[in-house]
């Protein structure tokens, strides 16, 4: 942990510096959206109606645009953080490797989660449509509430989620093993590890609020620590335990 805390204490540079202000304009972004309408309607700084639209579903063509801008955000907001530790090894290896971009290796990891981004928001509307989402994206069904949880709780048990854990828990032999392949492909390769790990935790928004400051915090704390070897072996299946309870109690209110 101390090393960890070393290594992200040493993130200078414009590059670093280009990163974290993405970082924060998107969380600054989510939270102008999740202000409350009062807030909105009286700050003209946020824009509010144009924030207030961005995650407001319209079953059309615009309204999926602005639901897959809002998952690109979201995406943007809570993923990068987690891989911070990732990108600092790769950074700290590119000083031996001038060839090494660092854009090139964030590039290919946001593109991958542009895509879950896509995919969610198609999932959103299609659940919209059918009834089981408010037009904020926050589910309206028990059942379907209790589902998302059991999938995330029994997902955090998987083969595949530890095959991917313990990659983004690696960074360096991860960055060893495929370093050939440039950043581009490697941030592609990190993007899709690190979807294998999240992809059921961040499906948990339709439960805990797609728009929901607090919920979305947690979620990427969680996410963060999960990939931290020293403490994230002690919380993957503790939380997947958590889940399936939160899933149980839920399906009975359901029935």
């Amino acid at each position: 942990m101390s090393a960890l805390v070393q290594r992200i204490g040493s993130m200078r540079g414009v590059h670093w510096l280009a990163l974290f202000a993405v970082i924060l304009a998107a969380w600054g972004a989510l939270y102008a959206m999740a202000l409350p309408d009062d807030l909105r309607a009286a700050s003209r700084f946020y824009g509010s109606e144009f924030w207030t639209e961005l995650c407001t579903v319209t079953p059309d063509a615009a309204g999926f645009a602005r639901i897959a801008l809002m998952w690109t955000l979201m995406s943007a907001a809570m993923m990068a953080p987690t891989a911070l530790p990732a990108f600092a090894t790769y950074d700290d290896l590119s000083r031996a490797a001038p060839g090494a971009r660092f854009s090139y290796l964030v590039g290919g990891y946001m593109a991958v989660w542009l895509g879950f981004s896509v995919i969610a928001a198609g999932v959103q509307m299609g659940l919209f449509r059918a009834g089981l989402v408010s037009v904020f994206g926050d589910s309206l069904s028990l059942t379907l509430s209790a589902g998302l949880l059991a999938l995330a709780g029994l997902y955090q048990f998987s083969p595949l989620k530890e095959a991917c854990l313990s990659k983004c828990r690696m960074p360096l032999m991860f960055f060893m093993e495929h370093w050939d392949e440039g950043p581009w492909r490697n941030g592609l390769r990190l993007g899709l590890v690190c979807l294998g790990c999240c992809w059921a935790l961040m499906l948990l928004a339709f439960v805990g609020g797609v728009m929901n400051i607090a919920f979305m915090g947690l979620a990427m704390l969680l996410m963060a620590l999960e990939k931290l070897p020293d403490i994230g072996r002690w919380l993957t299946k503790p939380l997947g335990v958590v889940l399936l309870a939160a899933a149980g109690v839920m399906a009975i209110t359901a029935f």
